[in-house]
């Protein structure tokens, strides 16, 4: 784990989750693994960051519940300034991460937390990035490199291309209201209704 916890990979995908609703660390690996199967989760790794993002004050913890014969679990819940944070990471992991990251995919589940015009504008703006990047590979000069040596060029081109494309189509979406987009209302703990 990271010094720093919140920037393990984990941290976006713990809070979007409290976002949706609070729950204790069991809940949280649960559905972490249920929905990122791609993601390596296991529960001490889940406690150890809640507890790290409770000291840090982004998430707050109620007292432990028992439900039926199952040891008593603390539930945590998103605070304002935990809110604030995730809102952060999700713009930045849009309009920063590198083309077909994880750190993307991550960023992109939870762009609904944002304002729709915002997101549509941080999700325009990585598509011109990836136009960018996209127009410097294909400017890469003619060698007398077998092509076979050079897969990789044309792998990295279709796959920027691609992820360009799926933004803009993404985006068109959105703004034609395809995609519905929840309505944001922030209650007095801190967590918002989606």
């Amino acid at each position: 784990m990271p010094l720093n916890a919140s920037r393990n990979s984990l941290v976006l995908p713990i809070l979007g989750l409290l976002v949706e609703q609070p729950a204790h660390g069991y809940d949280i690996a649960t559905r972490l693994r249920e929905r990122y199967g791609h993601l390596s989760v296991t529960r001490s790794t889940v406690t150890s960051l809640l507890k790290a993002l409770e000291r840090a004050g982004m998430v707050s913890s109620r007292l432990p519940e028992r439900v039926g014969n199952r040891p008593p679990r603390t539930a945590y819940e998103l605070t304002a300034a935990g809110l604030a944070d995730f809102r952060r990471k999700v713009e930045a992991g849009v309009r920063d991460t590198p083309a077909a990251s994880v750190d993307f995919v991550m960023a992109v589940a939870y762009v609904g937390i944002l304002p729709i015009d915002q997101a549509a504008s941080i999700l325009l703006g990585r598509a011109d990035r990836l136009d960018q990047e996209l127009a410097a590979l294909s400017g890469l000069p003619d060698s007398d490199v077998l092509e076979v040596h050079m897969l990789e060029v044309a792998y990295w081109r279709t796959i920027v291309a691609t992820e360009a494309t799926w933004i803009r189509t993404l985006v068109r979406r959105i703004r034609s209201h395809e995609i519905g987009w929840p309505t944001q209302q922030t209650d007095k703990q801190g967590s918002a209704e989606a």
